[in-house]
């Protein structure tokens, strides 16, 4: 019986060093590649503009995943020391608390979980096995954490005054990065609107009203019924324009983006999407759903994976941004990756010097490329913060 308890005890204690300690890098290294491993190639002239530009990213769901922020990684495609080689000024990191299982663009319901094991797998805390809000608060003290650990070389913008700061210092120290938070779907409010003022005090100033599943507050694209606000959803939205929080369209359905549009009295984010008229799917957004996101003063982010650009290198994203600034104008488009994000990428963070290349062989003039590569972002966040 001693022997059987050991061997049970061994078992156990070889099984929890497999699941804490390498089912998360394996996973997280598997679900999150890059087509080609750097460094990357670029042209002179776009390596000269890209040093001189301040890029930002509207998304990257980096903090899902067990890495220190301020190590370089060597799978994955964000970190500080990433952010840095690759001048990215600021970054959007985006937290999901719930995705379903076997998920896909045409139809999903919110009845199975992928973050619960995740969770599990990377010793989140107790309260974040079970509590959607609490995912997104861990997530969130994740970055804050890390911040307080770098020096002063990674800043968190929460206000206008955060952001002239953060542009003052930037002015001098090229290695500064500032991060941002958002959250990939409103279910993260756990059903609760007042869950918003817990959110909002952590520092989130971005949330996705839906993500691969329809929610409490609001139908996704991807979801069964595909529905539009729901009474919750609808003061969720207005209390988040009073609360200074953008409302990211970024996965919604149509009736929701039409909704969202109705209450619109703030530029709306699409945090990372494709355009359908370049990759026609139902990830992506119609011409008359980019004219009318423009019309609030609104921010398209494209998206750097195949299903956003039907594509697999810088040129593919090229092409969609072309697209859609003939269409909605330079001042209405950025970056929006979806690093880190379960998606297969053409390069990791320090290689977007590319999509400036590429923009420059689209015929991009060097002011069109500042404000998409980063200034859009970044003077949407100086006048709409609180």
């Amino acid at each position: 019986m001693k022997k059987l308890l050991i061997g049970l005890l061994i078992v156990l204690a070889v099984a929890a060093i497999v699941i804490f300690g390498f089912v998360p890098t394996y996973v997280g290294k598997d679900m999150n590649r890059t087509i080609n491993p750097p460094p990357y190639a670029a042209s002179d002239a776009a390596k000269e503009l890209h040093a001189r530009l301040l890029v930002a990213d509207l998304h990257a769901d980096t903090l899902m995943w067990n890495r220190d922020l301020l190590k370089k990684g060597s799978w994955g495609h964000v970190d500080l020391p990433r952010l840095q080689e690759g001048n990215v000024a600021v970054q959007a990191f985006t937290v999901v608390t719930k995705t379903p299982r076997n998920m896909n663009i045409e139809a999903n319901t919110g009845d199975t979980d992928n973050i619960t094991l995740l969770a599990f797998a990377e010793r989140w805390p107790l309260a974040a096995l079970t509590n959607l809000t609490e995912r997104a608060l861990y997530q969130a003290s994740r970055l804050h954490e890390a911040a307080d650990r770098s020096n002063g070389k990674l800043v968190i913008l929460r206000t206008k005054d955060d952001v002239a700061k953060f542009l003052q210092r930037r002015q001098t120290e090229k290695d500064l990065v500032a991060g941002w938070l958002g959250i990939e779907g409103a279910h993260a409010l756990s059903g609760k609107v007042e869950n918003l003022d817990r959110l909002f005090e952590a520092g989130f100033r971005m949330i996705g009203m839906a993500h691969f599943f329809d929610n409490e507050m609001a139908g996704s694209a991807h979801g069964a019924a595909k529905g539009g606000l729901t009474e919750a959803g609808k003061q969720l939205v207005e209390l988040m324009q009073e609360r200074g929080v953008f409302v990211d369209l970024a996965h919604a359905s149509s009736q929701t983006i039409n909704d969202v549009l109705a209450l619109a009295r703030r530029p709306i984010f699409v945090s990372h999407s494709g355009v359908k008229g370049t990759c026609d799917n139902n990830r992506n957004l119609s011409d008359e759903q980019l004219k009318r996101i423009a019309l609030t003063g609104g921010v398209v982010g494209i998206g750097f994976w195949d299903t956003a650009t039907c594509g697999t290198d810088a040129k593919a994203i090229a092409k969609a941004i072309r697209y859609t600034v003939n269409l909605i104008g330079a001042d209405h488009v950025a970056l929006g990756s979806d690093y880190d994000g379960a998606i297969t990428a053409p390069f990791d963070t320090t290689g977007v010097v590319q999509i400036t290349d590429a923009l420059l062989q689209e015929g991009f003039s060097e002011t069109e490329i500042r404000k998409i590569m980063g200034e859009n972002i970044i003077r949407t966040l100086q006048f709409f913060l609180p």
